[in-house]
């Protein structure tokens, strides 16, 4: 059967309903096969390896969401429209957060700390900063090479 995500609002719907989808991605990362989620990408993979998702309450939708990379100062400003998030606490070992929303703080990617896993919240090809985050496709080539 097809699953029908429910829309309560803007956005793609609870990733947690998309059981397929999860284990698609978990044999992928099985594989070692390199992926990089955005958008419901990051949920989607974020739960094939073990991490939680949760409903914001207002969710984020517009061009220009504030995102910091955790790992450094460095702030973009980002498209976004979405009503879930995953639970930076839930990730499982060796993941780890990658970027965070400004505004509510929550998670906005995940990245493995060894295998070419990643995944953004935002839409880094919509460059609303106008090419802030295309740097992001650059490193994950980098890594999978």
């Amino acid at each position: 059967g097809r699953v029908r995500l429910r829309q309560d609002d803007d956005g793609p719907g609870d990733p947690a309903v998309l059981h397929e989808t999860h284990a698609i991605v978990k044999k992928a990362f099985e594989k070692r096969i390199p992926v990089f989620g955005i958008c419901l990408g990051i949920q989607i993979m974020a739960i094939a390896a073990g991490a939680k998702t949760y409903k914001l309450k207002y969710g984020h939708r517009s061009q220009n969401q504030p995102v910091k990379q955790v790992d450094s100062n460095k702030c973009y400003i980002t498209s976004q429209n979405h009503s879930f998030a995953v639970s930076a606490k839930s990730l499982p070992r060796g993941w780890q957060p990658w970027f965070e929303n400004l505004n509510d703080y929550s998670n906005e990617g995940v990245r493995h700390e060894k295998l070419p896993f990643r995944s953004v919240q935002f839409h880094p090809e919509a460059m609303p900063g106008p090419v802030d985050s295309s740097f992001i496709f650059d490193e994950f080539l980098k890594d999978v090479k």
